[in-house]
């Protein structure tokens, strides 16, 4: 039976196929591109070049991407006269060494230069091959370790780049374990952070059971690639209707505004573009069928569905529901201050349960908004 070929040989040296063939598996598998690993593997080439053969600075390492051949190239600036830099003396005495203009390594006389190349100028650049013969032991001790190292970053990276477009967007993944503080969302190549602050209160959840979240950041860390999720945050609610209403998404129906207090209630404000479409009516579908299912995904929290109106007062009115029958009056247009007036049965209902229904209200419509019954105005106004 044939034996298959390691990245490196029995006697310590480099396999160039064997490498290529390495190189396009771990890219393909890990979805990176193969210049990411090239490229890191010249340079930590280079590096060990200098570490074990002389302290040169100016080599690089050339990787023939095919063959797997490779090269050490040492490079030179032709020079009329060696710059070994100056020494200088400062106020106090001191001698203090200036560094040539040039790297002192990377300096090659213009006769010397022209025994390579005859046509040599001044100020040009000369190269030569100083691979030594048995670089590939270097190449075999240095690959495995700086290509994972490098594989990673870059990996890390690509994750990055595949979430970014994903901040302040609905995805769905699998719980996978918990800690006291966070549940860990798998989201295939990675793991989002779901803290159990952000989870809608009161809500249960299994391991191993799939997951809609809110990305509510994507950054990265010295660990990786940090990704917070939440299903309490008022954005949750707006991608829960975008996914449910298909009008939403072919802009029949515009989404203004979301106000949330989790757990308790949402306000959601609609506007149709289209007259013979009711915009309120397609949010909750043929036998409450859409609502329903977004109402599910919210344990059971309450929505108000709100038609969005250009004039500020309408707005806020239509906002107040479920309290009806509101006299709104904007009193300061400057400040955004308004004034609702509605009958003594209604004002609990304007308030809502701990001031939520009026505080959500004025979220949504970005107006402080008071609230008065009509008998408080009628004693106001005796006084």
């Amino acid at each position: 039976m044939a034996r298959k070929k390691n990245v490196v040989e029995e006697k310590g040296q480099m396999d160039p196929e064997a490498f290529i063939k390495a190189v396009q598996s771990i890219t393909k598998e890990k979805e990176i591109a193969e210049d990411v690993v090239f490229e890191a593997m010249e340079l930590a080439l280079a590096t060990a070049y200098k570490k074990n053969f002389g302290s040169k600075t100016n080599v690089r390492v050339d990787i023939n991407r095919t063959t797997g051949e490779i090269k050490v190239i040492s490079y030179y600036v032709v020079v009329d006269e060696i710059d070994e830099g100056d020494t200088i003396i400062d106020e106090e005495g001191n001698e203090i060494d200036v560094p040539p203009e040039i790297n002192l390594d990377a300096q090659i006389l213009l006769e010397e230069a022209r025994e390579i190349a005859p046509d040599i100028e001044v100020g040009e650049t000369i190269e030569k091959e100083v691979t030594p013969a048995d670089f590939g032991r270097v190449a075999a001790s240095t690959a495995k370790q700086v290509i994972m190292q490098k594989i990673r970053e870059a990996e890390k990276n690509s994750i990055i780049e595949e979430f970014a477009d994903k901040q302040d967007e609905m995805v769905v993944g699998t719980l996978a374990m918990e800690d006291v503080r966070n549940y860990y969302v798998e989201l295939g190549r990675t793991r989002g952070i779901l803290p159990k602050t952000e989870m809608i209160p009161g809500e249960e959840i299994k391991m191993g059971s799939s997951i809609r979240v809110y990305v509510t950041k994507v950054e990265a860390n010295t660990k990786g690639p940090l990704i917070l999720l939440s299903r309490k945050h008022y954005g949750f609610v707006k991608r829960l209707f975008e996914s449910e209403i298909p009008e939403l998404a072919d802009g029949t129906i515009l989404l203004h505004a979301v106000a949330r207090e989790a757990g308790l209630r949402s306000k959601v404000a609609v506007e149709s573009t289209n007259e013979r479409i009711d915009a309120i009516g397609a949010c909750i579908g043929e036998r409450g069928s859409r609502i329903a299912s977004i109402l599910k995904e919210l344990n059971g929290e309450k929505v108000d569905i709100v038609l969005y109106n250009e004039e500020p007062a309408e707005y806020i009115k239509n906002a107040l529901s479920p309290a009806k029958e509101a006299i709104v009056t904007i009193t300061d247009p400057m400040k955004k201050e308004a004034l609702a007036i509605v009958s003594d049965d209604n004002f609990s209902l304007a308030i809502g349960k701990k001031g939520t229904n009026i505080k959500l209200a004025s979220k949504l419509t970005k107006y402080k908004i008071e609230v008065k019954t009509l008998t408080q105005v009628n004693e106001e106004g005796n006084n």
